[in-house]
């Protein structure tokens, strides 16, 4: 598997990895109703290093790496990933996870922090702790699921 920095080019791969996710409203806490430009807009924002992960020459994943806060915090990174659902359970995320790891040191970054974790998004909640990261925050309710109604997000933490 290839990671690389995203490209204009890449838009149509991305956005049918990262469309129907965010429109399902299940493990991101934004806006489920966006158009495309707006999926693009958050995705690949000017806050945001966005790249992807091919499979011979298919885009399987993607993720971005952000600023957590500014300031005095500007050395903890944060990120969000999504795999294609035609890729799931061959190991995609944690490639991407560990890639972001050392990229994220290449920025300069820290730490990595995830602020939002919903807990029933049992994929994330397995492996970001198999890949170095700490529960160091539970939100209780803080998440309004469209199926299961209120729900726990997690914060998890992970030095760099």
């Amino acid at each position: 598997m290839n990671i690389r920095p995203a490209t204009r080019q890449d838009i149509p791969a991305i956005l049918e990895i990262v469309a129907p996710t965010l429109r399902a409203g299940e493990t991101y806490a934004i806006d489920s109703n966006m158009d495309d430009d707006q999926v693009i807009a958050y995705w690949m924002g000017p806050d945001k290093v966005t790249l992807v992960a091919e499979e011979d020459g298919e885009i399987v994943g993607t993720y971005y790496i952000r600023k957590n806060q500014g300031g005095g915090g500007s050395h903890v990174c944060n990120c969000g990933y999504m795999t294609s659902p035609k890729a799931t359970g061959r190991g995609i995320a944690r490639r991407m996870g560990e890639d972001s790891f050392v990229r994220a040191r290449e920025l300069g970054y820290r730490a990595m922090q995830y602020n939002f974790v919903i807990a029933s998004n049992e994929a994330a909640v397995h492996l970001w702790p198999t890949l170095g990261f700490e529960i160091v925050g539970r939100l209780p309710g803080a998440f309004m699921h469209p199926k299961l109604g209120e729900t726990d997000a997690l914060v998890m933490y992970r030095k760099l």
